[in-house]
């Protein structure tokens, strides 16, 4: 009788264990369909944000081969350079094109945007990979897209009392500084971008 109840409770238990395998195996894939789409979204945005770097990188060596056009040629609005906002943007999509690129994916729109009155881009992106097969209906086709702003930021000050037309110092962030001589001026004396302008995504 012992044995009887014992094989019966055996048989019930079983539907019960494959029930719960089930459940526990359905969550197992829908945690790691929740992973696959969070890998494409984090991928999604490295590409967004180093493609908005890479246009604002190429605005500000614009910056700086303009401002050593222009000294010593049109009175003081060579400083104007130092404004950080006097660059065209030509060649800021092909420079985001081209990070996009190395990161998979590739770029819907690059526009000129403008943070807290500083100038810069605003990239959209799309990867070329898809989310990935997974137990969500349509994630074998979908893309991940992501979008980013980076600014340029001035980094140098003249002070007030300064004549553009002559000798002039400018201290910059980080404790550097260097001088600018308009009647005797060498492009290989301006420093480097990076210490005229910082590049920096948007917060």
């Amino acid at each position: 009788m012992i044995a009887r109840r014992l094989h019966g409770d055996r048989g019930q238990t079983l539907p019960i264990y494959i029930w719960m395998t089930g459940i526990l195996l359905f969550v197992a894939f829908a945690f790691f369909a929740f992973a696959q789409a969070a890998s494409a979204r984090n991928g999604a945005q490295s590409a967004a944000d180093a493609a908005a770097l890479a246009a604002a990188q190429d605005a500000r060596e614009e910056l700086v081969d303009g401002l050593g056009e222009s000294i010593g040629k049109d009175g003081d609005e060579w400083l104007d350079w130092l404004d950080g906002d006097k660059f065209t943007g030509d060649g800021a999509r092909g420079a985001a094109n081209a990070l996009a690129a190395d990161n998979d994916s590739k770029v819907i729109d690059v526009v000129p945007d403008e943070v807290n009155g500083y100038p810069g881009f605003w990239v959209e992106i799309e990867t070329n990979y898809t989310v990935g097969d997974s137990i969500i209906p349509g994630t074998e086709t979908k893309h991940a897209k992501a979008e980013a702003t980076a600014i340029i930021k001035p980094r140098c000050d003249l002070a007030p009392s300064a004549d553009p037309e002559k000798a002039v110092e400018f201290d910059c962030d980080g404790g550097d500084s260097f001088e600018i001589d308009p009647d005797d001026f060498d492009r290989d004396g301006l420093p480097d971008a990076s210490v005229l302008f910082s590049v920096h995504l948007a917060d």
